[in-house]
């Protein structure tokens, strides 16, 4: 039974005006470093106005903010608070009204989105002001030159991309209402992290792909971490009106909880990609204590240690006593509003100050740093494929993470009493283990400068990496270690079951789909500019080796995979595609061992290197993917005839079982059917 004094505890809950006064504290952090660079003083060359030269960090302020505000709110919406009032009803979800936390964080959301557009739009045009010398002006010359820049030049088309996300997020999050089409909206928003990274110092720094994906990383961390307590602090006091009874205490601390799960892995992301970036873009304790930049690093660094210190308390202590430490809860929130705010205005000034380490090419760079961003590796060699790394920091996480999860997830499920084969265990690692291989080793630094090395790059992707992912059954072990949610929301377990079971996954899981598009899709890739945009773009890159490992992993999964699937094809027919494959795999290798045009001959052709003819490379690249592509092929034929002869036994024991329990009715039945046959075609004689 409540009491007066805990009553008054709940419903404590921090007031508007003071999250916005926390917000406008990056503000003031803003000014204070302006002022310290001179970002506001007129250049020696050109004057672009206070306008341009204050408006641009402020206008890069507020888009942060609210982009932050906007996809976190999405996300939170789609998995953390139920969208129905009253228990879950798995015949019927719109059943109950709609929940009032739901619809507060939808609004808050829709606000966000539509202030993150306008930002974005004003970061486009101060942008372009700035990097062209010209002043605000409704003019034609700076109307004529500012189109050109949004539709021609790649910071301008970065910044155009953002504003059409950023509006059609605030679109969607105005349409729609459902948990689905709202994560929709939220996994939208993220994909301006892609331009906003590509734009960044990073983008014409040294170490080009550890810098940009760095950055990216960085930026999802952020995103995250301090768009969800951002929109905490404004859902407070609709929380607080919620919390009057026991039901709506509950909420308050399972979102909370909720939360620190996603601030935790934020906080270890914006460390770590903050560390990294950091690392290239000043070259020692000289630069860190001795420039602007390096000093404005450090004040980022206490702050997140800060934060860090905080997030601890949440969740250690504050959380577990709630609600009768609503008032600190909430007091501390703000707190962290007002740092991280500080934080991001530190960044907005730190945009627009040159770091201590150069961004150009030196005068006197080879041909394969020109095309390529690095200087030629040693000549190729065995033991070079092996030894070699350059990391790969996007998927050096993705696989840190997939790691520590599936480990995880065994020993939860081995806690409940559940056995758990080692071999599947084993079989995931390892497959990590090659993928962080072929990402990151001697394939990802020889696959940039010949065909031959892009091609055991593809390959290992698309055939070795999925078939020991596949084997170790991920979604099974998901479903087994993860928790069901009984309050109306969708947790990890319910998004992968709603996703195993959607139209999308019965689409490319299609057996015939599935051969198609990794045999396909070959053909596509090399015939075609995709190749060189590949080679030639970061993104395109990662499309690249997303796409190779996703069209492996699926084929695997429809050929010998044991996680549950919309509909799985019979063993005679899983056999018959993968020898069909195996034929196309083997017609392509050989045409591309025979043919002497040179694919993409501006890039592999121009590199530089003098180790051997391009052509004659290619031709190495045909016989690569010919054992490449037949030996793991065969691995999986074995596979799938092991598993083709184990479900037939399993079947056999399974009807023998079901013979000794009827006495062999079905057999009699069976027999009995032919004997009236029988006896019927002797009566009409």
């Amino acid at each position: 039974m409540r009491t007066p004094r805990m009553t008054d505890r709940r419903l404590w809950a921090a007031p508007l005006p003071l999250t916005a006064a926390a917000l406008c504290t990056g503000l003031l952090a803003l000014i204070i470093a302006g002022t310290l660079t001179g970002i506001g003083e007129a250049g020696l060359m050109t004057d672009t106005g206070a306008l341009t030269r204050w408006g641009l960090p402020a206008a890069r302020y507020i888009h942060h903010l609210a982009m932050a505000t906007a996809v976190a709110a999405a996300i939170l919406a789609a998995v953390a608070i139920p969208s129905r009032t009253g228990p879950r009803d798995r015949q019927n979800r719109n059943a109950g009204t709609e929940h009032p936390l739901y619809s507060r964080a939808l609004q808050i959301g829709m606000t966000a989105a539509v202030v993150w557009t306008v930002a974005a739009i004003a970061v486009l045009v101060l942008t372009f002001s700035d990097l062209a010398g010209l002043r605000l002006s409704a003019d034609q010359a700076f109307s004529e030159g500012f189109f050109d820049y949004a539709l021609n030049i790649a910071t301008g088309q970065a910044w155009l991309a953002i504003v059409l996300i950023a509006g059609s997020c605030a679109t969607l999050l105005a349409a729609v209402r459902q948990p689905a089409a709202v994560g929709s909206a939220g996994l939208l928003g993220l994909c301006a992290i892609v331009p906003m990274a590509m734009v960044g110092h990073s983008s014409s720094g040294d170490d080009h792909t550890a810098a940009v994906n760095s950055l990216g990383l960085h930026l999802l961390g952020v995103v995250v971490w301090v768009g969800g307590l951002i929109v905490l602090a404004l859902l407070a006091p609709d929380i607080s009106r919620t919390a009057k009874d026991q039901a709506g205490s509950e909420i308050l601390g399972t979102l909370l909880r909720r939360y620190s799960v996603l601030a935790g892995l934020a906080l270890v992301t914006v460390a770590a990609s903050g560390l990294i970036n950091a690392g290239l873009r000043v070259s020692g304790f000289g630069d860190l204590f001795g420039t602007e930049y390096g000093l404005m690093l450090l004040a980022k660094a206490v702050a997140t240690l800060v934060l860090a210190g905080i997030g601890f308390a949440h969740r250690s202590w504050v959380i577990r006593r709630l609600p009768g430490r609503a008032k600190l809860l909430w007091q501390l929130i703000i707190v962290e509003v007002a740092v991280m705010s500080a934080v991001i205005g530190i960044s907005a000034v730190l945009g627009r100050t040159s770091p201590p380490v150069p961004e150009e090419l030196p005068p006197d760079a080879t041909a394969a740093r020109q095309l390529t961003g690095y200087d030629l590796p040693p000549e190729p060699g065995l033991a070079n494929f092996f030894t070699l790394w350059r990391f790969d920091w996007l998927w050096v996480a993705v696989i840190l993470f997939l790691a520590i999860w599936y480990v995880r997830a065994v020993v939860l499920v081995r806690a409940k009493g559940i056995s758990w084969p080692v071999m599947r265990a084993v079989a995931w690692l390892f497959g990590l283990a090659v993928l962080l291989w072929v990402t990151s080793g001697g394939p990802a630094v020889y696959g940039m400068v010949t065909f031959s090395g892009h091609m055991i790059q593809h390959m290992t992707l698309t055939m070795v990496a999925p078939i020991f992912l596949v084997m170790g059954s991920p979604v099974t072990l998901a479903m087994r270690a993860l928790p069901v949610r009984q309050d109306g929301t969708r947790g990890p377990r319910e998004w992968i079951l709603w996703l195993v079971h959607s139209t999308w996954s019965k689409i490319i899981t299609h057996p015939i789909v599935a051969a198609v598009n990794f045999a396909g899709s070959i053909l596509l890739f090399y015939y075609t500019p995709v190749f060189g945009w590949a080679l030639e773009y970061h993104l395109g890159h990662v499309f690249m080796t997303v796409h190779f490992l996703l069209t492996g992993y699926i084929f695997a999964l429809v050929i010998i995979g044991r996680d549950p699937l919309p509909s799985r094809p019979p063993h005679f027919a899983r056999v018959i595609i993968l020898l069909a494959t195996m034929v196309f795999h083997a017609f392509f290798a050989v045409a591309l061992m025979s043919s002497e045009q040179l694919i993409q001959p501006d890039w592999f052709g121009n590199m530089g290197h003098g180790w051997f003819p391009a052509i004659d490379d290619q031709h190495n690249g045909g016989e690569l993917m010919w054992g490449l592509g037949e030996i793991p092929a065969v691995l999986l034929g074995v596979i799938a005839c092991i598993q083709w002869a184990k479900d037939d036994k399993r079947e056999m024991k399974r009807l023998d079982r079901e013979a000794d329990r009827t006495g062999d009715a079905e057999l009699e039945a069976y027999n009995r059917m032919f004997e009236e046959m029988a006896q019927r075609g002797t009566d009409r004689r």
